[in-house]
């Protein structure tokens, strides 16, 4: 099909990137299960690796499979490309690799998945970069914490355990005056419920293990580039604006324009760092891909029934989902994300943390892992599991408090979901 904003995105979800099999005519996207790939002759394989021909050198490179998933994303995101990669901390790695260098910072928000908090807080030290962890909400915090050495804000759409909703343009706005991009994790909104890029974000991130394959079967990353960022606007980014020692000197984005953040991923980030998607991971989130709308929009409304059904209940003294009208996001989430706010939200339980612990035992329907997005019914302990590496303060930050649970709403009946929560606070609060 030809690409274009005129389709709808119900349509692009199934068709961008995707075209039948020259070889064979299959019509839905074949795995191509290879390492490497032939050269036309020795020209051809110097003009790939000059990178004045696109095509396939290698699969920790590229494959065919993945190219038409990184197009599919790309397109549904509103971006000029993308990268994905082998998981959704890779991809964090893999957006930030470009833009750091040792002595660099970046400004995070306090509100992020706990695996991220480490990663930003502890793991990147071990480049020379480090992260300042800021209140998203206090846009003059965010300010106050940029200085000479930063090279980006990082932020989730709707964060992750407690469903914040982030004002991604108040944020972009913050970026732009300070010269350096907005890299906003998109997880758990997925690009139907937000497109981050149209707000104003410079980078887009995504964990695809979560909504966009949506069955829990596979790992993987993704990194979408607006191409609008002007690399060359400054001497901050001089991986991608001044020649590239580890490309023969390439500058990528003299050659590549808006393309260059992508190009880079590839040719240096998946190249060096290896971080590589395999074949068949993508094929699965491709076929994931192609129901998202309809699985989101039932992600949504299931987790407004159960929302204001645990709102109601006095066994739960707070619910922190931004799609009920009591919560303080509330007309920030039907402005930003007029589709709906999520389906992963957290409540509080009567009875703290040892009730907690009862009440995810004491689940039927619900799995207890360390997921979301997943078309079953999710459910964990924060505290306990995904943020216990955080201090108490960094948990209550994070919304990983110790009375709290936090919950993934899947496609399952409401109802079923309501009793299971039912019985399950029955003997959590007994």
């Amino acid at each position: 099909m030809a690409e274009g904003s005129s389709y709808h995105f119900d349509t692009l979800q199934i068709h961008a990137g995707a075209r039948p099999d020259p070889a064979t005519g299959a019509r839905q996207t074949p795995i191509y299960q290879t390492t490497a790939y032939v050269f036309r002759s020795a020209e051809h394989a110097a003009a790939l690796f000059n990178l004045q021909e696109v095509g396939y050198i290698y699969s920790r490179l590229t494959n065919p499979t993945v190219s038409v998933l990184q197009e599919r994303i790309a397109t549904l995101e509103g971006g000029a490309g993308a990268v994905c990669c082998s998981s959704g901390h890779a991809a964090q790695i893999m957006a930030l690799f470009p833009l750091m260098g040792p002595g660099r910072n970046v400004v995070a928000s306090t509100r992020l998945y706990g695996g991220t908090v480490t990663q930003l807080s502890q793991t990147i030290r071990r480049f020379g970069w480090s992260a300042r962890f800021v209140d998203t909400d206090d846009l003059g915090a965010v300010a106050a914490a940029i200085d000479a050495d930063t090279r980006a804000i990082f932020c989730e759409s709707i964060a992750n355990p407690g469903g914040y909703v982030t004002d991604i343009r108040a944020l972009a706005d913050i970026a732009d005056r300070a010269g350096i991009p907005l890299v906003v994790d998109n997880t758990s909104a997925s690009p139907w419920l937000c497109r981050p890029i149209e707000q104003g974000a410079t980078l887009v991130v995504h964990s695809m293990t979560k909504y966009l394959t949506g069955n829990g079967t596979v790992t993987g990353g993704a990194i979408v580039d607006s191409g609008r960022f002007n690399w060359s606007a400054s001497d901050k980014f001089p991986s991608l604006s001044a020649p590239e020692p580890a490309y023969h000197g390439l500058r990528f984005h003299e050659t590549f324009g808006p393309l260059a953040f992508t190009f880079h991923g590839i040719a240096v980030g998946l190249r060096d760092l290896g971080m590589t998607l395999n074949p068949q991971a993508a094929h699965y989130t491709l076929l994931g891909i192609e129901t998202l709308s309809l699985r989101m929009e039932r992600h949504v409304a299931n987790a407004v029934k159960v929302a204001e059904w645990l709102e109601a209940d006095p066994r739960v003294s707070a619910v922190t989902y931004a799609g009920l009208k009591s919560s303080p996001y509330h007309a920030r989430a039907q402005k930003l994300y007029p589709r709906g706010a999520g389906a992963l939200f957290t409540f509080a339980v009567r009875g703290g943390y040892a009730a907690c612990v009862r009440l995810v035992d004491a689940l039927q329907i619900f799995s207890h892992v360390a997921n979301l997005g997943d078309s079953r019914s999710l459910v964990i302990h924060s505290a306990s599991t995904t943020h216990r590496q955080l201090t108490l303060a960094q948990q209550m930050a994070a919304g990983a408090d110790p009375d709290v649970v936090r919950l993934s709403i899947g496609l399952e009946d409401p109802a079923d979901l309501i009793a299971d929560l039912d019985q399950a606070l029955a003997k959590a609060t007994a």
